[in-house]
């Protein structure tokens, strides 16, 4: 195979390249006497990104560590009422012992397992039990860092009496750690976020023995600039930061942030571009970059994804079909759903650019005379006043039209069944009776419709001023019948009890075949990814940490379902037309390309996996370890050492290391044949016709 094919292909990766094929449940930090404890806001806590980062990451690590892991966060209960199985300790424990001392000062400490894969060990401090000491931690952060925080900042007040217990804790257990093994106690202290770093700082100003790792997974002053529709990126060099801040009041988190970063050991970010933020805002580089990871459902064929994509596909048409009665002209085995989905951020999500792009896209294909239609959904949770009558009463007229058909076919079946027991053929007269087509043409004249199909399933507050509208009103993307671009703006995240989709999120995903997420301010991007380890392509861009690592990662990650738009280095024209483009490529591929492509983009789920991804962990708290410990030597990094060859991918045809020597040769790249999904019962399965 020429280096040119090799390079352009990659392989699912095998056990050599399974971080998990070198973890021994905690064996060996248990003979080292080595504890790792991670803090973060979001432990059980569920608030946004992190908490899929800290819950999806806790079965490598508990694989890794066991029961020398432990995670620390607040205790809120709402969520740990839920998530958490309350649990003590063993009593030989150090944790048990620094729980018990804290408990006996007063403080209120649950401890147990967080209920997710892994079942890792947890310890979440109420933070009420010690708000009466708050004045007395805001004097000695003042007195030892000059960070003042102000009275009325109720989070900031609640992530400081969270640092300093987090602080009180790990010194407590520091100390009982001690008598625990002969082998003298290494501990690494884990820090997620701003809002976890004030325990960071009381460990470093108060000495305490252990080795820091602060993690940022997006500044917080990056956040506030680029809501405010600034040229972020290009203009990172010249922000006076400490007057930005200041200007948005938040110029005390700021330093609480800056300082952790400065602190700590070993600083990390999620991906290159946050990395380069934090260089210029924070005025630190990271040490390593930790990519953010997802937990992977290995599947046992490789068809199965595949049947999943047209099981979830059938609910969205029987959506679509209720959702544009009356104007219901285009072929549904000729549509494709694109969608965008996330937090409801306008410009930083690049739901402004997307909206442009569907309009050109809307162009492009009733230009060309395409056959296609395009559903593109919009899932940004808004106020919303319930949902839209007329969306309803599209699935209730469709329903009662399904049912009606339903019943006729049942007497149709037996009026045939009794002719044909006579020894005679039925004529249509005999079959079909005049009351079947009277209740037929009610239900044919109940589906028509005065309006356009409505472009939000719910009534938005305010809808005159709700970004989407105004953007679709001024692009009139208006569902009409010589649209080619639908849009559907579904304004709350989807559920399994939702009465018009049916569907929760993830099977929404997998019944799309297009995700497009253009964002500009995008630290990592778990959308995407979520897409690429369900089989789906999707859009990207080169500002979003996804974007480049996959760049970084892939020779060519369009060709397995990845397209990185530019919103770096070309203008927002450039950028809005190099959207269009790739969307107008994606219409013009044929069924079998796109079935292709989904099992080429599947094959990358491995490279978000953490299982792979959770060595950049390990790395970062192996160095503030040897930073801390200099006598301190990781032996399985040195076996990794020799084996493990990630992340960056060898590039050879998807077959077993064992059986390659008899494997034919690929067939040549862009060919309809490659990466078949795999002789043709599996296509029958699929059901899939060559076309």
């Amino acid at each position: 195979m020429s280096r040119d094919r090799t390079s352009r292909r990659f392989y699912r990766a095998e056990s050599t390249h399974d971080l998990l094929s070198y973890m021994d449940k905690g064996q060996a930090a248990l003979e080292e006497n080595r504890w790792t404890f991670e803090t973060a806001w979001e432990a059980a806590n569920k608030v946004g990104g992190i908490y899929t980062v800290i819950r999806s990451k806790a079965y490598v690590s508990t694989e890794e560590m066991g029961e020398n892991y432990c995670l620390l966060g607040p205790f809120k209960e709402q969520c740990a009422r839920t998530e958490v199985e309350e649990a003590e300790f063993p009593p030989n424990s150090p944790l048990t012992t620094a729980v018990n001392v804290m408990r006996s000062q007063g403080y209120k400490v649950h401890t147990g397992t967080w209920l997710v894969d892994g079942n890792p060990q947890i310890i979440l401090f109420d933070i009420g039990s010690a708000a009466w000491q708050m004045d007395s931690y805001k004097q000695e952060l003042w007195d030892t860092t000059s960070i003042g925080i102000p009275h009325l900042d109720v989070e900031a007040n609640d992530a400081v009496i969270l640092g300093f217990m987090v602080a009180h804790f790990i010194t407590e257990f520091r100390k009982a750690a001690e008598g625990y093994s002969d082998t003298p106690p290494r501990v690494v202290a884990h820090f997620h976020e701003w809002q976890a770093g004030i325990g960071l700082i009381v460990l470093r100003v108060r000495h305490v023995d252990v080795a820091t790792v602060f993690t940022t997974h997006a500044t917080l002053l990056g956040r506030y600039l680029c809501a405010g529709n600034t040229d972020f990126y290009n203009n990172l060099d010249k922000f006076s930061v400490d007057e930005e801040a200041g200007k948005r009041q938040i110029y005390h988190r700021y330093c609480m942030e800056r300082a952790a970063a400065h602190m700590t050991h070993v600083f990390t970010t999620v991906s290159d571009i946050t990395g380069y933020e934090a260089e210029h805002l924070l005025k630190r580089k990271p040490d390593f970059i930790t990519p953010n990871g997802l937990n992977v459902k290995k599947f046992s064929a490789l068809h199965e994804f595949q049947n999943l994509h047209a099981l979830a596909k059938d609910k969205i048409n029987e959506f679509s079909r209720g959702h544009f009665y009356g104007h219901f002209n285009f072929d549904l085995d000729k549509t494709l759903y694109f969608f965008i989905a996330g937090r409801y951020e306008f410009g930083n999500k690049g739901a402004d650019i997307f909206i442009e792009a569907l309009a050109r896209l809307n162009h492009y294909l009733k230009s060309s005379g395409s056959e296609m239609t395009v559903v593109a959904f919009l899932i940004f949770p808004a106020k919303t006043n319930n949902f839209n009558v007329e969306s309803l009463r599209g699935h209730a007229v469709t329903k009662a039209l399904r049912d009606t058909i339903n019943d006729i076919q049942q007497k149709i079946g037996k009026r045939m069944y009794d002719i044909c027991l006579s020894g005679h053929l039925p004529d249509a007269s005999d079959l079909l009776h005049k009351e079947d087509t009277v209740r037929l043409k009610r239900c044919i004249y109940a589906l028509q419709r005065d309006g356009l199909p409505p472009v939000t399933t719910h009534n938005v507050v305010d809808d005159w001023s709700d970004p989407v509208l105004n953007s679709v009103r001024r692009c009139q993307l208006f569902n009409t019948v010589n649209d080619k671009v639908k849009v559907i703006f579904h304004p709350e995240f989807l559920t399994s009890t939702n009465p018009l989709f049916g569907l929760d999120y993830e099977e929404f995903v997998r019944g799309c075949h297009l995700g497009v997420f253009p964002s500009y301010y995008e630290p990592w991007g778990y959308t995407p990814a979520e897409c690429t380890v369900m089989g789906i392509p999707s859009i990207t861009t080169n500002l979003s940490g996804f974007g480049c690592f996959m760049q970084e990662n892939i020779a060519d990650p369009m060709s397995y379902g990845i397209y990185v738009v530019d919103r770096r280095y070309i203008s927002l024209e450039g950028s809005v037309q190099q959207l269009a483009q790739y969307m107008f490529d994606f219409t013009k591929l044929t069924r079998r390309q796109r079935i292709i492509q989904r099992n080429r983009t599947e094959r990358l789920s491995d490279l978000m996996d953490w299982r792979n991804l959770g060595i950049y962990y390990r790395q970062a708290r192996a160095e503030a370890l040897k930073i801390v410990y200099p006598d301190y030597v990781d032996h399985m990094d040195q076996e990794l050492g020799k084996r493990f060859n990630y992340p960056r991918p060898i590039s050879e045809p998807p077959s077993p290391t064992h059986s390659r020597a008899t494997t034919p040769a690929a067939s040549v790249h862009g060919s309809e044949d490659e990466d078949e999904v795999d002789e043709e019962k599996e296509l029958a399965e699929l059901r899939i016709s060559d076309k």
